[in-house]
């Protein structure tokens, strides 16, 4: 996202709350664009639909998709469900921790809405990605991974965290 848009939630709104699409879609399409939902956004899209800003931050906190700060770099969303929990995503989880520095949260309750990252990388806890034959599982920004080791792990968040060292050379 860049500074314009950072600063112009007016216009995300503008642009995506269309007559007919739910609150749902517009929070979708405008963390599509933007990469989170900004809070600046929340009093344009409570008078654009007709709803109080409380309903709409309601929404916004209840849904752990949604993000009203902007992510870090690499994001990882291990999968906390039954199947890869069986298969070992408890001790990766702690690996992945203990490798970037950071934690994951649980994503159990709005109160722990917010997502811990520390510098370029982000833990996040899921719950069921669809891949409970191929446990455990695991995205990384964006990407789904099936059978993920420690050692798998070091080297998939490796070539994530180098490629974000090339968008920002090249930027």
């Amino acid at each position: 996202m860049d500074e314009t848009t950072a600063s112009a939630p007016d216009d995300l709104v503008r642009r995506h709350a269309q007559p007919g699409r739910t609150l749902l879609a517009i929070l979708h399409a405008i963390q599509d664009e933007a990469g989170f939902v900004p809070p600046a956004a929340v009093a344009p899209l409570s008078k654009a639909l007709n709803l109080s800003r409380a309903e709409v931050h309601g929404v916004i906190t209840y849904y752990h998709h949604f993000r009203t700060a902007p992510p870090a770099p690499v994001v990882v969303q291990l999968c906390r469900a039954e199947a890869c929990r069986s298969m070992g995503s408890e001790a990766l989880a702690q690996h992945a921790e203990a490798h970037t520095g950071c934690r994951f949260k649980q994503h159990g309750h709005a109160s722990e809405h917010v997502h811990d990252h520390a510098g370029e990388v982000e833990l996040e806890s899921v719950y069921c990605l669809g891949q409970c034959a191929l446990s455990p599982a695991m995205m990384i920004n964006g990407t789904l991974h099936a059978r993920v080791t420690p050692q798998k792990f070091d080297a998939l968040l490796a070539k994530a965290m180098a490629a974000v060292v090339r968008t920002e050379e090249a930027v």
